[in-house]
């Protein structure tokens, strides 16, 4: 009777033992397991940022969410403050001061940010710029000695 299973795998090489192989040989096993470790650490980083970046985006959502139901609290809130201010001041009057102190607070806020963003600009990692620069000097010193 035949089988019916495919064909047999062939049994992995078996590595002769280190101290028989040449020189030439050791250099491509190494080349080989180097190469064979950097893809697995790859690997390794990329399966890591991806659940790092699902975790994120899963954040993200969360504070987006947030954002919007705080905008709706904070309309009901300049509502209330409005509608309490209404109770000293004609409803107008109380509407347009409420008014205008948001959009006080809003300018204020703004100044505060656009001074915060010129501190960060250009966006440039200068120390490390620095740093990769005295590297490749290091390196150079030490290929002419």
């Amino acid at each position: 009777m035949t089988s019916t299973e495919g064909p047999s795998e062939p049994a992995p090489p078996t590595s002769p033992d280190p101290e028989h192989l040449s020189i030439g040989q050791l250099v491509s096993t190494l080349t080989e397991q180097a190469a064979r470790l950097v893809r697995a650490e790859i690997d390794l980083a990329k399966a890591e940022l991806q659940i790092r970046a699902q975790n994120a985006a899963i954040g993200i959502g969360m504070f987006v969410v947030a954002g919007l139901l705080s905008l709706y609290g904070l309309g009901w809130l300049l509502n209330s403050a409005a509608l309490g201010l209404a109770n000293v001041v004609p409803a107008w009057l109380a509407a347009l001061i409420v008014g205008i102190v948001l959009l006080a607070l809003t300018a204020t806020l703004a100044l505060l940010g656009k001074r915060a963003l010129s501190r960060g600009m250009p966006p440039t990692p200068e120390r490390a710029t620095e740093n990769v620069k005295l590297d490749i000097e290091a390196v150079k010193e030490g290929l002419r000695s």
